[in-house]
């Protein structure tokens, strides 16, 4: 290889790897935003080139640009009506498969398309996966009107939450607070653990001037985990099953070299 890729980045090459070879030909299949799902939109613009036929309901103008880039037919949710699979990252996953996202700021857009699929997957390497969610702060997306009594409504609820910590913080991007395509602001949750996701979830979901948030809750149906050496295990919550298997990682090496994430 041209430049040594990361063990991280071996792991998150090995589960898009495996992943796009879920895909078939014909599908309508959901991309998601972040590096994991950078390198699945790469593997299946090679497959793509190679006479694979999908079309692609981007989850972000990030990866919509990027879709566009390595050959897949790119359209919206609306004109695609329905998706085969969505195929994403996470910044936590559980042994349930809940999930947290939203790290990369496309949350909104993200599960808007994971709910609209018949199936999501969730590619991720082995760090990603935890005992219970919260290490990673939890994003929540809130209008920009009166974003700051939103944030004091959401404080005051954690109070009876099931969690651990309850520090808040607008997400900045530079000196300018962070914008997600929708336009809205992000707060994140220092939580530290989060005892009951689905309840918080609910809880969040109700309050004015919140939009969504990153839980996903009953979502995912499959995990595909990555490992710096090109191992993957496989865990299907649907049928019960664990598969192990192992990606050559060198195969990495003519994607690595364009991928700007």
């Amino acid at each position: 290889m041209g430049e040594e890729l990361a063990p991280i980045d071996k792991a998150k090459y090995a589960a898009a790897r495996k992943a796009s070879e879920m895909i078939e030909d014909g599908m309508r299949v959901g991309l998601g935003t972040g590096s994991t799902a950078a390198w699945l939109v790469k593997c299946l613009g090679e497959r793509v080139r190679g006479g694979m036929r999908i079309r692609g309901v981007p989850t972000s103008s990030r990866t919509a640009d990027l879709a566009r880039e390595v050959g897949i037919d790119v359209v919206t949710l609306d004109e695609a009506r329905w998706l085969d699979v969505t195929v994403d990252g996470a910044d936590e996953f559980d042994a349930d498969l809940n999930l947290i996202k939203g790290g990369g700021g496309a949350l909104l857009q993200e599960k808007i398309v994971a709910t609209a699929s018949d199936r999501m997957v969730v590619i991720a390497d082995a760090g990603k996966a935890v005992e219970t969610l919260g290490a990673f702060p939890l994003p929540i997306e809130v209008i920009p009107f009166g974003w700051q009594v939103t944030r004091a409504l959401v404080e005051e609820t954690l109070v009876s939450m099931d969690v651990l910590g309850r520090e808040t913080a607008l997400r900045m991007d530079g000196d300018a607070p962070y914008r997600t395509d929708e336009g809205n602001h992000i707060l994140d949750l220092h939580l530290k653990r989060i005892g009951n996701p689905r309840q918080l979830a609910l809880v969040l979901n109700q309050m004015p001037g919140v939009v969504e948030n990153g839980l996903f809750i009953d979502i995912c149906d499959t995990v595909v985990i990555g490992h710096g050496d090109g191992r993957v295990e496989v865990r299907d919550i649907t049928d019960g099953t664990i598969s192990a298997g192992r990606v050559e990682v060198d195969e990495a090496d003519n994607l690595f070299s364009d991928l700007s994430e």
